[in-house]
C-alpha cells in the first residue's frame, strides 16, 4: 500500500530540518521561527527557551491554535511553568520538545487538520 501526504494547497510544511536550519515548502531558513499551516514568522527572536517571555507567549496564543509546540533546541528543557502561564490559562494545551521531534509531530498534526503552531529554536 502507498502512502502520501495529503495537505492543502498554500499549507506551510517542514520538509527537512538541521541543527542549524529548518526547510519549509522548500525554502530554508537558519533563524528561530513561529509555523502553523497558515502563518510564519520568520525570525522569532528566541535564541533559548529561558528567553521566552509573556510577550512572546502571547503573541502565540492570539492565534487561538489547538495546541502549541515548542521546539527548545538540540535537546529538551522545560521552562518553569509559569512562563507559559497564558497558554494554559487559556486552554490551550502545550507540548515542550527537542526542535527535530518538534518538526515531526507538527507536520502529523497539520496532516491531521488540526490548528497547531510551532515556535522552533534553531
Amino acid at each position: 500500500m502507498k502512502f502520501s501526504e495529503d495537505y492543502a494547497i498554500g499549507t506551510n510544511v517542514i520538509r527537512s530540518f538541521t541543527e542549524t536550519t529548518i526547510n519549509i515548502n522548500d525554502k530554508t531558513y537558519s533563524n528561530s521561527l513561529i509555523v502553523s499551516s497558515n502563518l510564519l514568522i520568520e525570525d522569532w527572536g528566541v535564541k533559548q527557551i529561558d528567553e521566552i517571555n509573556h510577550d512572546h507567549w502571547h503573541n502565540l496564543v492570539e492565534h487561538k491554535p489547538e495546541v502549541i509546540l515548542i521546539g527548545t533546541g538540540k535537546s529538551l528543557v522545560f521552562p518553569h511553568p509559569s512562563s507559559y502561564a497564558p497558554a494554559i490559562e487559556m486552554g490551550i494545551g502545550v507540548e515542550f520538545m527537542d526542535s527535530r521531534a518538534v518538526c515531526r509531530t507538527y507536520n502529523v498534526l497539520v496532516a491531521e487538520g488540526r490548528f497547531v503552531i510551532a515556535g522552533i529554536i534553531l
